[in-house]
């Protein structure tokens, strides 16, 4: 609860609204807003009052009213679509960014790609990730880096399923290093597509929650959509594909040029990974970190840079990232 001093009240109608929807059971949606600011969110029936500084009321104030409008129109957005949305604004009216801020963009949603998950449309929930959605469609190779959690690996697989729904590509092929906890793919059981298959699993979930499990495996077994290491993609030429490598901070110097130099003609490829979490040893150099300075001035190659305020996991995952930059960058 703010101080006393120098707060301000800002009363809001509610009137006709179905309160559940839009307060959240218990009032969770009104509490993760007030999570986010030094003020006090409390509703009265169909009146909401916000009680706080002048700045922070002004800025629920314009969120509680993108979620009246939201739920007029028949949609509910998500709690962690304001804790963005709020967290954008903030950013940017601080000298962030220098875009428009989430109340200028009106929900502070980017353009809808047409692909739908279990949940809803899928679309950029930033000013960063409608910006990689755009130089996706501009350019041939996009490197999207950023921390966990930011979309990177999901909007590409949507946007792949997107160009093979409209006949832009013939297939999808995704691909990941086999690096995690020391291990290597000879000392895993069973045959490659079992070595593989664990490393592949983010891949695989991001897959499932756009296209039904039955609709996913027989793209997958007629080679329509293919999910492999990168330990297989040596001596090929990738023509009519959209190619995705996914935690590209653990591949090589060598592997990342090799993976660039698989693409084919009508091709597209996008390479994500945080260069934060590299699991590489310490004598290698990341290909990822490498190929920024090799191919920065290369046209039709793009990189767009993901921040913790394009997060799209737990609300918590924003303050994580931050603690541990915090305490590695004192």
């Amino acid at each position: 609860m703010p101080s006393l001093k120098n707060t301000v009240t800002q009363r809001l109608s509610a009137k006709g609204i179905d309160p559940l929807a839009l307060y959240g059971q218990y009032d969770s949606r009104l509490r993760a807003i007030e999570s986010e600011f030094d003020a006090k969110i409390t509703a009265r029936g169909e009146e909401v009052v916000i009680t706080g500084k002048a700045e922070e009321v002004r800025q629920i104030t314009s969120v509680l009213r993108e979620m009246i409008k939201s739920v007029q129109q028949g949609r509910t957005k998500e709690v962690d679509d304001i804790i963005r949305a709020t967290r954008t604004g903030r950013t940017e009216r601080t000298g962030g960014t220098g875009t428009k801020s989430s109340e200028e963009q009106g929900s502070g949603h980017g353009e809808s790609i047409d692909v739908l998950s279990r949940r809803e449309r899928i679309r950029a929930r930033s000013p960063n990730q409608q910006n990689y959605v755009d130089q996706v469609r501009k350019c041939d190779i996009v490197f999207s880096i950023g921390p966990a959690g930011t979309g990177k690996t999901y909007l590409a697989v949507a946007m792949a399923i997107s160009a093979l729904r409209h006949g832009e590509v013939d297939r999808i092929v995704l691909a990941r290093p086999a690096v995690e906890a020391g291990e290597s793919l000879g000392f895993l059981p069973g045959d490659p597509r079992e070595k593989v298959d664990p490393y592949l699993k983010p891949l695989y979930d991001a897959l499932h929650d756009m296209i039904p499990n039955h609709k996913a495996g027989r793209l997958i077994e007629d080679g329509t959509i293919e999910i492999i290491a990168m330990a297989y993609m040596r001596g090929r030429t990738l023509n009519n594909a959209f190619v995705i490598l996914d935690e590209a901070q653990n591949t090589t110097t060598a592997q990342m040029k090799m993976f660039l130099t698989r693409l084919g003609a009508n091709s597209k490829a996008i390479i994500t990974g945080d260069i934060t979490q590299i699991d590489l040893p310490d004598e290698k150099v990341s290909g990822l970190v490498h190929v920024q300075d090799v191919l920065a001035d290369i046209r039709g190659i793009s990189f767009v840079y993901l921040t913790e305020t394009d997060v799209v996991r737990h609300r918590l995952v924003q303050d994580i990232i931050k603690a541990y930059e915090r305490h590695e960058n004192p």
